[in-house]
């Protein structure tokens, strides 16, 4: 659903914010995109919710080409960026109006739609309050919903839990985990892991503008508990575990379960035996596309059920 391969993007003449990062978010996923301040994390998502071109590299959402069709990709994604600016005299509802409007929808659409997103983030009472008086974790949840406003397939989440009271992220939580349950294929990011391990199906960690690992939510934290050192295997990963344990020093070897990666507990003893190949590692086949799910709830039925 959401990818990304060699992205590169310079700022000035010095600061490399993306430095070749490959990403991939399968459809229906709940992705974490960790990493540091400064990591990238931003810029990525800038560049898929088409607020930035990159100098380097290719993007894709649902298939459509970031860079040549970004009309198109807004169709498809919501933005919530790490800031929430607001308009002073607006109101709740007068908000989520107005960038309804901005969508292109007209009449009872709006109406319809407004009240669901409410009804959703918790916010029916509040929709005759001014913008500016809300706290901040309602501000975020209203940011929320009008990123859900034009009804995307794709959420784009910068951060949305900062700045947010415990009580305020565990509500994020089961918003974004009800979202989930619809269908919305969802990317957030964050500084810490532990704040998504019961929330994401999937993980990302991004540092100094590059990807160092990404898949399913049990196998990145499967590499991340294990001790050691690893070496990535074009082919045949059981005859290469075979070979580490016959060298002295290797201590315990395990196959990772992506079948790509061979971890080792000691490095004496093994690296005078491995060099290189010169070789880039080659996936042995492109990840299968999940197909819909039967009987996702619609969003009125979502909020029906809270």
């Amino acid at each position: 659903m959401i990818r990304a391969r060699g992205l590169r993007k310079v700022f000035g003449h010095r600061v490399r914010a993306l430095d070749g990062l490959d990403l991939n978010v399968p459809s229906g996923a709940i992705y974490g995109f960790i990493g540091q301040n400064g990591a990238g994390k931003t810029t990525t998502i800038r560049t898929f919710a088409t607020l930035l071109t990159p100098d380097a590299g290719e993007a894709f959402v649902a298939d459509l080409d970031v860079i040549h069709k970004p009309g198109e990709v807004r169709h498809l994604v919501g933005y919530m960026p790490d800031f929430f600016g607001v308009y002073d005299d607006l109101k709740v509802d007068e908000y989520l109006d107005f960038y309804a409007l901005l969508h292109g929808m007209r009449g009872r659409r709006i109406a319809s739609l407004r009240d669901d997103l409410l009804e959703l983030v918790d916010l029916t009472t509040k929709r005759n309050d001014y913008v500016e008086a809300l706290s901040r974790g309602m501000q975020q949840r209203l940011c929320l919903a009008r990123a859900l406003i034009h009804d995307p397939q794709v959420l784009l989440l910068d951060e949305p839990a900062s700045g947010l009271d415990p009580i305020a992220r565990v509500e994020m939580r089961g918003l974004l985990r009800e979202l989930g349950r619809i269908g919305k294929t969802i990317l957030i990011s964050s500084h810490i892991l532990s704040e998504l391990t019961d929330l994401c199906t999937h993980v990302g960690i991004v540092a100094n503008g590059k990807m160092l690992r990404e898949g399913p939510l049990a196998d990145v934290l499967w590499a991340l508990e294990r001790p050691g050192f690893f070496v990535r295997v074009l082919a045949d990963p059981e005859r290469a575990a075979e070979v580490l344990e016959t060298m002295p020093g290797a201590g315990a070897v395990e196959i990772d379960p992506d079948g790509s990666t061979v971890r080792f507990r000691s490095w004496r003893g093994v690296s005078q035996h491995l060099r290189p190949t010169g070789r880039p590692h080659k996936p042995t086949g492109r990840p299968r596309r999940p197909t819909g799910r039967p009987g996702r709830p619609t969003l009125r039925q979502l909020r029906q059920t809270r």
